[in-house]
């Protein structure tokens, strides 16, 4: 199970981009976050099908990050958090969850 801590944000427009360094157990990480606003009127289908529009534009998001949470939408876009693959591919390898 993978355990969980909150860390607030400070507001910005766009794209941010977040790296976080823990020590757990003695052990260094670093995993980098990447938090970024999907706009409604980017998208090729209606508004009215958001499911669609999110489903296309993450399919189109670069393949180095990975989907990590989609983010609470309001009617101008939905914050959606991706995180790097390669980070994720070694927390998970030094928790012996792989």
């Amino acid at each position: 199970m993978m355990q969980h801590i909150v860390i607030p944000i400070p507001p910005s427009h766009g794209k941010q981009e977040i790296e976080i360094e823990m020590t757990i157990n003695g052990v260094r990480q670093q995993v980098r976050y990447k938090v970024e606003l999907f706009y409604w009127a980017d998208c090729e289908f209606s508004a009215d099908n958001r499911v669609d529009c999110i489903r296309q534009l993450l399919n189109e998001y670069n393949q180095d990050w990975m989907l990590y949470y989609i983010g609470a939408p309001n009617d101008d876009y939905v914050p959606v958090t991706f995180v790097n693959k390669e980070d994720w591919i070694m927390q998970r390898s030094w928790r012996g969850l792989n």
